[in-house]
C-alpha cells in the first residue's frame, strides 16, 4: 500500500478525510502533519492548543509532525517550512500527501504546484462532495466537533464555541457554507469514527483577536 501523510488542521474536514481514507483501505496513513503558530503554541488559524492537538493525535492513533511557523507568517516563510516538511516526508518514504479541501480550486492548484516535482503527490479524498451532504454525513456518522474560530464578517460571533450539530447547520445564515469552506468558521474534532476514544474537552473563554472570534478549547481530565 502507498504511504500517506495527512494534512491535519485538527478540524472536521481533515478528520473526515482520514475517515474516508481508512474506509478505502488502499493506503497506509503514516503521519499527521499540522502547522503550529510558534508564538502562541496553537494550531494555525484554528487556534487549538498544542497540548490538545497532541491528545487528538493520540486518540486517532497516529504520529504527529508539528511544523512551526512564525506569526505573522509571510508566504516565503510558509513555503520554506513546507519545503523542509517535504524533505522530511520523503525520508519516511511518503508517496502522497492528503488534504481535506472541498471545492476551492485556487487552494487545490496551490497545493498541486507546491508538490509538483517533489516525488510526493497530492490527494483530495473529499473533493467536490456537496458540502450540505458532507456536513450531514459527518454528524450522522458520529463526528463530534466544536467551533473554535468564526469570521464575524461572514458569520455571527455567537456561533463560536457551539457544537457542530444538526441544529447549528439549520441556523447558519443563507450563503454560509455548511462546512465553512469559505473561511466562515473552523473547528476542533474530539470524537468520531476515526478516533479510538473521545478526547475529553472543556469549553473556555471566547475572545476577539485580529478580526476573528476565537473560543478556547481546554483539555479535560480523561486520557
Amino acid at each position: 500500500m502507498s504511504r500517506i501523510a495527512l494534512s491535519w488542521s485538527s478540524g472536521k474536514d481533515s478528520a473526515w478525510a482520514l475517515h474516508k481514507l481508512n474506509q478505502q483501505g488502499e493506503h497506509e496513513i503514516v503521519v499527521l502533519v499540522t502547522t503550529v503558530n510558534r508564538q502562541l503554541d496553537r494550531v494555525a488559524m484554528h487556534a487549538v492548543r498544542q497540548q490538545l492537538l497532541a491528545k487528538q493525535a493520540e486518540a486517532v492513533g497516529l504520529p504527529l509532525i508539528e511544523v512551526p511557523i512564525p506569526y505573522p507568517c509571510s508566504n516565503e516563510q510558509y513555503e520554506r517550512a513546507m519545503s523542509g516538511l517535504v524533505e522530511r516526508l520523503k525520508k519516511m518514504d511518503v508517496e502522497f500527501m492528503a488534504f481535506g479541501d472541498l471545492f476551492l480550486e485556487d487552494i487545490r492548484r496551490y497545493r498541486e504546484d507546491r508538490l509538483e516535482g517533489t516525488g510526493i503527490r497530492p490527494l483530495f479524498p473529499l473533493w467536490q462532495i456537496p458540502t450540505d451532504e458532507l456536513a450531514s454525513s459527518m454528524i450522522a456518522d458520529g463526528l463530534e466537533a466544536v467551533i473554535t474560530c468564526v469570521d464575524p464578517k461572514q458569520l455571527p460571533a455567537e456561533f463560536s464555541g457551539r457544537g457542530f450539530t444538526r441544529s447549528l447547520l439549520q441556523e447558519l445564515p443563507v450563503g454560509v457554507d455548511p462546512c465553512g469552506e469559505n473561511g466562515e468558521f473552523h473547528s476542533f474534532v474530539y470524537n468520531g469514527p476515526m478516533f479510538r476514544y473521545a478526547v475529553d474537552i472543556e469549553i473556555g473563554e471566547t475572545v476577539e483577536r485580529d478580526g476573528f472570534v476565537y473560543t478556547d478549547v481546554l483539555s479535560g481530565t480523561s486520557h
